[in-house]
């Protein structure tokens, strides 16, 4: 296929490369002076998306892919497909589907979950909302990117699955985080912990792939300093949007918000920018009961 790309950073970049490397004719545009292997770079995102069977689109916000999408979709072909892999909120992600497809073009909004190292493996896992056109044409791309793919529903499905994801995993992160602070103030071996927890009724995806305790459990960043594999910037802004979600569709999600509220606190007034968010562990460890 001829595929445009557009935004080509930490998770962009390495997807490009992967279509490139399968064989795809990839042409991709960034704000800023990159260079991807294998990728021909364009002047402007228009120049990007003219001509492309598929144009993808992984972008920081979505106010920033309103704009590009306004930019690129008059320069798209008539029946060609446009696929956001951006997490953005949902109205965002509707409204450029919409606009898309009064345009004449198929779209799908297609979040993922995997990080950078799943993106350079091209082991992400893709959630994605669209009609079944589009993520017919969309798939045997996510297939070279990723793992996984699975067709969520209309348009926003994807995004509405990704931000209940990870409003689940900022919960249970912080959740993780508690225990192991109460483990040690009890007395309590963290291996020891970990053993019983990992094997009981608290198992979660945060204790036993991603432990946020050092030298207990599979390596993690809590093993290289909590240098991020996933960031706590990012997790504020999943659980951000997980709640501008919630107070759109009128829905009650009081852990998300203590959850978003702490993760706030944390990258925004304490230690946390720049960090795993698994880090919010030594940050427990340095607090008492009533601070």
């Amino acid at each position: 296929m001829k595929i445009g790309f557009i935004g080509l950073g930490n998770m962009g970049g390495p997807m490009a490369a992967n279509l490139a490397k399968a064989g795809h004719d990839v042409t991709g545009f960034d704000m800023a002076d990159v260079t991807i292997a294998g990728v021909k770079m364009a002047g402007s995102a228009a120049e990007a998306a003219k001509g492309a069977d598929v144009v993808i689109t992984m972008l920081p916000n979505g106010q920033i892919l309103r704009a590009v999408a306004a930019d690129i979709i008059p320069a798209m072909d008539k029946g060609a497909t446009f696929v956001d892999c951006s997490t953005v909120d949902v109205d965002s992600a509707r409204a450029v589907a919409q606009q898309a497809e009064e345009a004449g073009l198929l779209a799908v909004d297609a979040p993922v979950s995997g990080g950078t190292g799943g993106a350079s493996g091209g082991t992400l896992t893709f959630m994605a909302g669209g009609s079944d056109a589009a993520f017919a044409k969309a798939k045997p791309l996510f297939d070279i990117m990723g793992q996984k793919a699975v067709h969520c529903g209309a348009a926003g499905a994807g995004q509405s699955a990704k931000i209940c994801n990870n409003m689940i995993l900022g919960v249970t992160m912080i959740a993780t985080c508690e225990a192991f602070a109460l483990a040690d103030k009890l007395g309590l071996d963290r291996q020891k912990m970990f053993d019983v927890v990992s094997t009981s009724s608290g198992y979660s995806w945060t204790m036993n792939a991603y432990c946020p305790a050092p030298g207990v459990g599979p390596q993690s960043p809590a093993d290289n300093d909590y240098k991020p594999g996933f960031a706590a910037d990012l997790m504020l802004k999943d659980l951000r949007l997980s709640q501008q979600a919630a107070e759109s569709a009128d829905a009650d999600t009081p852990m998300g918000a203590l959850a978003q509220a702490l993760y706030a606190q944390f990258v925004e007034n304490e230690d946390g920018k720049g960090m795993d968010f698994s880090a919010m562990l030594p940050r427990f460890e340095k607090r008492g009961h009533s601070e």
